[in-house]
């Protein structure tokens, strides 16, 4: 039977992986040629820069900017390799493929869990099950893309979403976490009309930097792992909070 992390990184790779239809549909549409869109996905593995990307191609844009604009929505990547470096302290040519595979929902599923075991198991999950699985619908979406007309009617384009607020809103803890939760959804709804796409998920990680920085409240209060390693086959139970 498949650990905790495992089972959460396989259902966060399912999801975000049909995403990728959108996102091959989308660079098809934007004049991107299939080798091309698959390029992106294959070694860029980057959904947020990706999508930002072929916004700036498909609206005219010259490579340059795209480039700019991948770049920027890429530094958090660093920001996690850091974290996930002294975290699961990969050797040799795990590094390398660590970093390849160090985003948003690896990184999530890893850092939700406090055994190490666990923490390495929902990395490798959910970072190789997502390559796959993202490469393949990327592949189908550039080539079905003319016959699927516009990827949101399918409702694609908020799969990603749906799945990070599925990963996340269990793991907060508190009122003052949800209330940092709902500040910052608000900034980036309010941001969606006036920046350019990825950029809202940015000012609102600055936002709560911001809160967080300022804030005054419990030490112990905050986001807790969704799900408790498990010992002998089973959960364990949460300890009571202090």
């Amino acid at each position: 039977m498949a650990s905790p992390a495992a089972r959460i990184g396989l259902s966060i790779s399912l999801a975000t992986g049909l995403y990728g239809v959108s996102f091959g549909a989308l660079s098809a549409a934007a004049g991107l040629l299939f080798w091309q869109t698959m390029a992106l996905s294959l070694l860029l593995f980057s959904g947020g820069s990706q999508f930002a990307f072929i916004a700036v191609i498909g609206g005219g844009g010259s490579g340059i900017a795209a480039m700019g604009a991948a770049a920027l929505l890429g530094i958090r990547n660093g920001v996690y390799g850091m974290q996930l470096n002294a975290l699961l302290r990969p050797r040799g040519a795990l590094r390398l493929l660590a970093a390849q595979l160090t985003i948003d929902e690896s990184t999530a599923t890893s850092t939700g869990q406090q055994d190490p075991l666990e923490q390495r198991r929902g990395f490798w999950v959910a970072g190789i099950g997502v390559f796959v699985l993202w490469n393949v619908f990327t592949a189908a979406g550039a080539l079905l893309g003319s016959t699927m007309g516009d990827p949101k009617q399918w409702g694609l384009d908020g799969a990603a979403a749906a799945a990070f607020l599925g990963l996340l809103w269990p793991r907060i803890k508190g009122r003052q976490p949800a209330a940092i939760a709902v500040v910052c959804a608000l900034a980036t709804v309010l941001a969606v009309p006036l920046v350019p796409p990825g950029v809202p998920i940015l000012l609102a990680a600055v936002v709560a930097g911001l809160i967080g920085w300022f804030r005054h409240g419990h030490e112990q209060e905050g986001l807790e792992p969704d799900v408790q390693p498990h010992a002998d086959g089973g959960p364990r139970p949460r300890r009571p909070p202090p």
